[in-house]
């Protein structure tokens, strides 16, 4: 018979200093998380003083809900502790961010008429959970021109795609659902009937027009009136020298006529759905305009200078 310290302690014991039930021991114990330093002659267990400080880390990390294969990790020493909080306030963020969507979901539900609760369930239920931006980005690989460098293709849909929100408020949910099922039949139906580009280099055009989008987009944000200025020459630049032609009175009176006849009712509301997606609450600060306002107020910008120069 091997003898047993006295020094050691009883799994009640154990169970008592470690503020823990004694079946909460045995369980640990069974699935070898817990070692135990020896068994009695009569089959008890026995363990050290360094059980105690196992069972109190272990209680510690259960409490914070990490599951017992992570704990055991920490315990063997096979992954720190540090590498498993921050995975867990990962898995925690994206849960919470789950919950608040399926909250502003509930909301959007709870708080409108009748009438409109079956078509909004459709719009939300088709949108998948956690929300993506696939149907959006194939959307603008068909609007863009053929050939569009690589980079330009990219930092265009960057731009143009709005991220769901990771809290949105009801209304932005609503918004963002909108969105894809705009977007969903347009791929392979409204798009086709696109006019074609008039750009004969459209890497020059999308270069300049971005130039002018940043230059027109303080003016935006701050709400000031459609004007001559820097962000409009970029503007009609970049549409000249895309089709080898010079800026003149003349070109911006045609080019006036083409942009006004390029009606658009899916991009324009594309546009408008993207400005309540990325909206925040009221108390905060404005978001930065789409791409399709700062076009619009380029736009308006050259038909208010034609106005005054005819």
């Amino acid at each position: 018979m091997v003898p047993v310290p006295d020094d050691l302690l009883s799994i009640g014991e154990l169970a008592r200093r470690a503020g823990v039930t004694v079946k909460t021991v045995r369980f640990y114990s069974d699935l070898g998380l817990l070692p135990e330093a020896v068994r009695s002659g009569g089959g008890h267990r026995r363990y050290d003083a360094q059980a105690l400080e196992r069972l109190q880390l272990i209680r510690s990390l259960r409490a914070l809900d990490l599951p017992v294969s992570q704990v055991r990790r920490v315990l063997d020493r096979g992954e720190s502790l540090e590498d498993v909080v921050a995975r867990q306030l990962g898995e925690l963020g994206s849960r919470i961010a789950a919950l608040r969507r399926r909250e502003a979901a509930l909301r959007l539900l709870h708080d409108c008429p009748a009438g409109q609760r079956a078509e909004r369930l459709r719009l939300v239920g088709a949108v998948a959970s956690p929300p993506g931006t696939d149907a959006m980005v194939r959307f603008w690989r068909r609007v863009l021109p053929a050939g569009l460098p690589v980079r330009l293709r990219s930092a265009v849909i960057d731009a143009a795609v709005p991220q769901p929100p990771s809290e949105p408020h009801p209304e932005q949910l609503l918004a963002f659902a909108r969105l894809h099922a705009l977007v969903s039949p347009a791929v392979d139906g409204c798009l086709a009937e696109r006019p074609p580009a008039r750009a004969l280099r459209p890497g020059v055009l999308y270069d300049g027009l971005f130039e002018a989008y940043e230059l027109a987009c303080g003016d935006v944000l701050a709400g000031r009136a459609p004007h001559e200025g820097g962000a409009l020459d970029c503007f009609v630049s970049a549409h000249a020298r895309s089709m080898g032609r010079a800026d003149s009175p003349g070109f911006r009176r045609q080019l006036g006529a083409v942009l006004g006849r390029a009606a658009e009712p899916v991009m324009d509301r594309y546009w408008a759905l993207a400005a309540e997606v990325t909206a925040g609450a009221p108390s905060s600060a404005p978001a930065r305009p789409t791409l399709g306002a700062v076009e619009e107020w380029l736009r308006a910008a050259l038909d208010d200078q034609l106005a005054r120069s005819s």
